[in-house]
This record gives C-alpha cells, sequence and structure tokens, in this order.
C-alpha cells in the first residue's frame, strides 16, 4: 500500500507513530479521537498502513496503542480497542485507553477490559492523561499528553511520500538499466545482431540520485539532531528500514548507472565513428569532383578594377561554397581527435586513415583557392594602383598648366608645396605600381595548371603583356610632368623669395618699431650711483647696435625685392610704402636714442661728481673740498632735473616722453635725495672752517710776533 493512494485519509490524522518507544523498545502508536464519529473503515486502512512500515524485528517487540478518548465518547473507544484485537491483535503489548477528567459512566464503562484479556491478546488500562508518565517515559510522549517528543504530522507525511516516490522511482531505474545493460553486453558479444534495446529510461538517473541523496541526508540530520533541534521525530529512522532501503538503494542505483554510462559512450562512439566515416567520403567526393571543376575554369586576372572585382566576386561564390565543406572538415578533424584521444585500439588504424585522408584534399583545395585569390587580390592592387596614378598624373598636368597668381608668399609657397606633394605622391604611387606589377609578374609566371600539371603561357601571355604596358605608360607620363614641374619650380622659388623679402622687410619695420616703444617705456632708469649709469649706459650702446643691424637687415631686403621683381619682368611689384616707414622709424629712434644718452651721461657725471664729494672725510685730511665743486654738482643736478621734465621730439613735430610720470618722479626723486646729501656735506664743511679760523689767526699772530723778536 503506497502513502498516495490513501493521502485524504492519511491526512485526517486518524493514528500515527510518533516515533516515540515504550520501556521495552517497542514502539508507541497513538489512536487520536475527535468529539466527532470516527469513519472505523478509514482508521482501519490506516492502521494497516502505518503497521506496514516497522520491520518485522521491530514488531516483534510489540506497539504499546495510545487510546485517546476524551474527546470522544465511551462506545467509540470500545469499538476502536475491540478493532484492535481484529487488526494487530499479535503486535499489541499493551493498550492506554486516556480518560476524560470526568469519567464515563459506571453503567457505561461496566465493560472491564482487563477480564477480556485473554479473548482480546492484549491488555487494556484506562489511565488519566497526566498519570500517563507510569507506563510511558515523558520524553517518549507528545506534547499533547505532556511530554517533550515533538512531531509534526505533516512534514512526516510529506517526508513519507518522498520516500516512496524514491523507493518506486529508484526500483523501476534500476530493473531498466539492468536490462539495457544487459543486451548492451550481448550485443558487444554478437557483432552482427542489430540493437533492439536502444530505448532511454523512464527517469533521470541524475534525478533519482539526488532525490535519493537529500533523502538520506535528511534521515541522518533527523537522527542525530531531531531531539535537541526541535526538528520532529519521524518513525522513518534505521529501525524502520528507512535509511538502509536508501543506501542500498543508491548504492545498487549507483553501480547500474556508472553501467549505463558507459553503454551509453560505447553508443555514442560507433554511432559517431558511423557518421564521420559518411561526412569524410562526402566531403572528399565534393572537394576532388565539383570544386576542382570550378577552380579549373578560373584563369584571368582582368584588364581594370571592374573587371578584376567581378573576378573576385565571382571566386567568394566559390570559396563560399567551399567554406560550407571545410567547415564539416573542421568539425570532423575534431571529432576525430576526439576519437584518437579516447585510446581505443580498435578504431586508432581506421581514424588516423580518415584523418589523413580528408587533410590531404582539403588542404590541396584551400592551397588552390588561397593561391587564385592573392593572384585576384594582386591583381585589383595592380588596377588600382594604376587608375590611381592616372587620376594624380591628369590632376599634376592640369596644375602645371594653369597660370601662377599668388596673392602673397603663404599662398604662393603653399601652392609650391603641394606640388611637390603631388610630384612626390606620383613618384611613390608608380613605385608602388612597378612593385605590385612585378609581384604580380612572378605569380603569373608560378601559375600551373591544376587539371594536367602543364604551363599556362597560352592564358598568362596575354596578362603580361597588359601588366608590363600599363607600366611604361606611366613611367613616360611621370617623365613629362616632371620635366615640367622643375620650370615651375624654379620660377616659384622665385616667387617666394620675392614674398620673403617683402615679408622681413616688413617685419624688419615692425622689430624696429618694437624696439623703439621698448626704448621709450622700459629704458627709463639712469643709476642709483655712478656704476649702475656707466653699466646702463653700455647696455644702451648695444641696444643701439642691434636696432642699427635691424635697419641695415631690412635696407638690404628692399634691394634685394626690387633684383627679383626686374628678374620675375614682374614690374607691377614694387616695395610700396616699407622703405618710407623704415626710414622714418629709424628717424625716430635715432633721436630718441640721443636723448637716452645725453640722460645717462648727465647721471654718470652727476653721480661720479656727488660721489667724489661725499666719500671725501674731512677728519682725515687737510684739505677740503673746494666750493665749486659744489656748485658744480648742484648745477649738473638742476640741469639733469629739467631734463627729465622734457619730452623727445621727433623730426615731424610729436612728443613722446620717457616712461610714465611716475617712473619719472621716482629718478628725479633720487636724484633729489642725493642733492641734498650735498647740501648738508656743504653745510658741515662750511661749519667746520667757521670754528677753526680764530685758531688760524692766532697762530698767525704769535708767528708774526716770533719773527719780530727775531
Amino acid at each position: 500500500m503506497e502513502a498516495t493512494a490513501i493521502l485524504p485519509v492519511l491526512k485526517k490524522r486518524l493514528a500515527f507513530l510518533s516515533g516515540g518507544k515504550d520501556r521495552r523498545s517497542g514502539l508507541i502508536l497513538t489512536i487520536p479521537l475527535c468529539s466527532d464519529q470516527t469513519n472505523m473503515d478509514e482508521l482501519s486502512v490506516t492502521l494497516d498502513y502505518l503497521l506496514s512500515i516497522p520491520s518485522e524485528k521491530c514488531k516483534a517487540r510489540g506497539f504499546t496503542v495510545i487510546v485517546d478518548g476524551r474527546k470522544s465518547q465511551w462506545n467509540i473507544v470500545k469499538t476502536v480497542v475491540l478493532m484492535l484485537q481484529n487488526v494487530i491483535p499479535a503486535e499489541v503489548s499493551l493498550v492506554c485507553v486516556v480518560k476524560p477528567d470526568e469519567f464515563w459512566d459506571k453503567k457505561v464503562t461496566h465493560f472491564c477490559f482487563w477480564k477480556e484479556k485473554d479473548r482480546l491478546g492484549f491488555e487494556v488500562i484506562l489511565v488519566s492523561a497526566n498519570k500517563l508518565a507510569r507506563y510511558i517515559e515523558p520524553c517518549q510522549l507528545t506534547d499533547e499528553f505532556g511530554g517533550s517528543l515533538m512531531y509534526d504530522h505533516i512534514d512526516w507525511l510529506n517526508k513519507r511520500l518522498v520516500f516512496e516516490k524514491f523507493t518506486k522511482e529508484s526500483t523501476s531505474l534500476l530493473d531498466e538499466l539492468a536490462l539495457i545493460n544487459g543486451n548492451e553486453k550481448g550485443n558487444q558479444t554478437d557483432k552482427e545482431r542489430s540493437i533492439d534495446y536502444n530505448f532511454l529510461p523512464s527517469f533521470d538517473p541524475e534525478t533519482v540520485l539526488q532525490t535519493g541523496h537529500e533523502l538520506l541526508s535528511e534521515l541522518q540530520q533527523r537522527r542525530f539532531n531531531g531531539s535537541e533541534g526541535g526538528v520532529s521525530w519521524s518513525p522513518m529512522d534505521d529501525e524502520l528500514l528507512a535509511q538502509p532501503q536508501v543506501m542500498k538503494l543508491l548504492d545498487s542505483l549507483r553501480e547500474q548507472y556508472t553501467r549505463y554510462q558507459e553503454v551509453c559512450r560505447q553508443r555514442s562512439k560507433r554511432t559517431q565513428l558511423e557518421e564521420i566515416q559518411q561526412k569524410v567520403m562526402q566531403v572528399v567526393n565534393w572537394l576532388e569532383g565539383p570544386g576542382t571543376e570550378q577552380l579549373r575554369t578560373q584563369w584571368g586576372i582582368g584588364d581594370s578594377i571592374r573587371a578584376s572585382q567581378a573576378l573576385q566576386q565571382k571566386h567568394e561564390e566559390i570559396e563560399s561554397q567551399h567554406s560550407e565543406w571545410f567547415a564539416v572538415y573542421v568539425e570532423l578533424n575534431q571529432q576525430i581527435a576526439a576519437l584518437l584521444n579516447a585510446g581505443d585500439e580498435e578504431d586508432l588504424v581506421e581514424l588516423k586513415s580518415l584523418q589523413q585522408q580528408l587533410s590531404d584534399v582539403c588542404y590541396r583545395q584551400a592551397s588552390q583557392l588561397e593561391f587564385r585569390q592573392t593572384l585576384l587580390q594582386s591583381a585589383h592592387e595592380f588596377h588600382s594602383i594604376a587608375q590611381d596614378l592616372s587620376q594624380q598624373l591628369d590632376g599634376l598636368l592640369g596644375m602645371l598648366c594653369a597660370d601662377v597668381a599668388p596673392a602673397d608668399g603663404a599662398a604662393i609657397q603653399q601652392t609650391l608645396k603641394h606640388l611637390e606633394e603631388k610630384l612626390k605622391s606620383v613618384d611613390v604611387a608608380l613605385q608602388g605600381l612597378q612593385e605590385k606589377g612585378q609581384v604580380l609578374l612572378d605569380q603569373l609566371s608560378n601559375q600551373t595548371s591544376w587539371a594536367c600539371g602543364k604551363e599556362v603561357n597560352a592564358e598568362n601571355k596575354e596578362n603580361v603583356d597588359h601588366i608590363q604596358g600599363v607600366m611604361e605608360d606611366m613611367q613616360l607620363r611621370k617623365q613629362r610632368c616632371e620635366d615640367m614641374v622643375d620650370v615651375r619650380r624654379l620660377k616659384m622659388l622665385q616667387m617666394v623669395q620675392l614674398f620673403k623679402c617683402e615679408e622681413d622687410a616688413a617685419q624688419a619695420v615692425e622689430w624696429l618699431n618694437e624696439l623703439l616703444d621698448a626704448l621709450l617705456k622700459t629704458h627709463i632708469r639712469l643709476g642709483d650711483d655712478a656704476q649702475e649709469s656707466k653699466v646702463l649706459l653700455e647696455k644702451h650702446r648695444k641696444f643701439v647696435d642691434v636696432a642699427q643691424s635691424t635697419y641695415d637687415y631690412g635696407r638690404q631686403l628692399l634691394q634685394a625685392t626690387v633684383v627679383l621683381c626686374q628678374s620675375l619682368r614682374c614690374t607691377t611689384r614694387s616695395s610700396g610704402d616699407t622703405l618710407p616707414r623704415l626710414n622714418r622709424v629709424w628717424k625716430q629712434f635715432t633721436v630718441t636714442s640721443e636723448e637716452r644718452v645725453h640722460r645717462l651721461e648727465m647721471a654718470l657725471t652727476f653721480h661720479t661728481a656727488a660721489e667724489k664729494i661725499l666719500k671725501e672725510c674731512p677728519e682725515q685730511t687737510e684739505e677740503s673740498v673746494d666750493l665749486e665743486v659744489y656748485e658744480d654738482v648742484e648745477t649738473v643736478g638742476r640741469s639733469l632735473l629739467d631734463r627729465l621734465t622734457v619730452p623727445v621730439i621727433f623730426p615731424d613735430g610729436s612728443e613722446q616722453f620717457f616712461g610714465s610720470p611716475g617712473d619719472m618722479a621716482s629718478s628725479a626723486e633720487h636724484i633729489r635725495d642725493r642733492m641734498k646729501l650735498v647740501g648738508m656735506k656743504k653745510q658741515q664743511q662750511q661749519q667746520q672752517e667757521a670754528a677753526e679760523q680764530p685758531d688760524l689767526e692766532e697762530k698767525a699772530d704769535s708767528v708774526d710776533e716770533g719773527e719780530e723778536d727775531s
């Protein structure tokens, strides 16, 4: 009997094996009666199913049946107890009827079970729930009887369904695998016999094995952790033969499944070998037949890009057909290699022979395709280079025939650069054409007939003549263009020089303007002492030398411009306003430079005289500084201060000051400070001389008296 057949009845929990045991190690069967009328037929079916689970050894220890009558009537309890006599009289050791707190009427319970022990075959006792522990340990009782044994009926039922399903599927699968493996062994013995049992098992072995392992793991976990981890204790333990049975089925199933896998591998290998042989012959027959015939009819290379492209397209169609068979070859080669790695001695010779035959044919055909593809690619590149070179020569010739009328030096320089680039590009293209033509000629000379093995001179002569003719024609056209380029280059170089001279002359004017601007705005310091003034004067002379060189350079460029215009017969071009601008700027620079030199020389004279006065020490010398020296210093200083307030007047009447007013004020302030120091020095000297005057007079009187005495 299977649980699935009576699943609705089992779900009602009319009776259950909780996994608890009595003091004799007998299993405890619990019949929880409810207030509703109990269906005795369903109870009988439930008991029959539950009693079919334990082993005979377990049944021999007897059952203790707990009939929970606390929610039921006495007559139902009595009926159930009497029914046990018919269902399991021999296996029952003790029946404990749990009575309600309010005991049944004595008249009702007048029937004494203990008097009927011999007739019933087992002992029946009436006991209240709180005294049930006298007969059964509390740890073996469920919580409804005050015990600590955990039991979940739905969980037990689900696990029971899994166990029965695994048992059924594994048993059926074992029979099928044994049948398949046995017939395969007979087929290997008699190779002439056809395979009649080439069918698949009804169940997936991997799935059944996984289910069994999960079930076994669950049973083992419940055995060792059930009482501590709070998981329901199920009677499907080793005493009910669940674990041993699952383990035995798993071992048998693994053994048969391993044999079945080997059977499948042998079947697959034989089938694969037959398919490989058939496919190899298909590939070889097509490549040596239609494939070779397609290549035998293709020889030409075309006389233009369009023709070569048409031939390439035709060859791509041929390659496309071959690629399908080459893909089959690759797949077959991988399959053969896999079978060779398997190492079956009986198939090695045949597999190697098939592999060698297939490889020879495919490599020979692939080499022919590659040679033809390379030849067509070279022809297409040759025609492409020839067409591009022809277009470049046409463009270069048109450029040489056009008049040259550039707007400036940059334009003529760009035109010359463009012309040189075009000529260089033509030269590179011609060299590439000759190299590609030689490669193509070498390939044509090596081309042989794949059909008969003879040279194909007749087919190649026309192609060779065409290639050589194209190269000679391009060489002549390029030589004519080179001669014209030489003439045009000379004229354009002279024009570039003309524009360059004009640009450089204008640049010289700009440089002079910048030098003049720098002289007026930045060359404003006169020096804090004589040494610095001398250094500034020397730097200014070098600055003037740079300006003189720039002016001379501009004059030379303008003279060269006149000469180039005469050489090119370009009477419309002249120096324009560049020469007047150059002369005007130079005159302004000369006036400004002279004013700068005059100021620096005055500053040098002033600082030299001032430093001489300030460095004199009257205590160490007997002679004093002449008062005229002080007057000269003051005169030069005032003149220099007046000079700083005067602007530079250019020849055209315009005026310009050195630096900003603040810069001039700073320089004047320094000069005034020096003049103050000189004035203070002069005053000190005058005071000292006034103090020394009486001593001098007394000394003179004593000298006179001495002379009179003598």
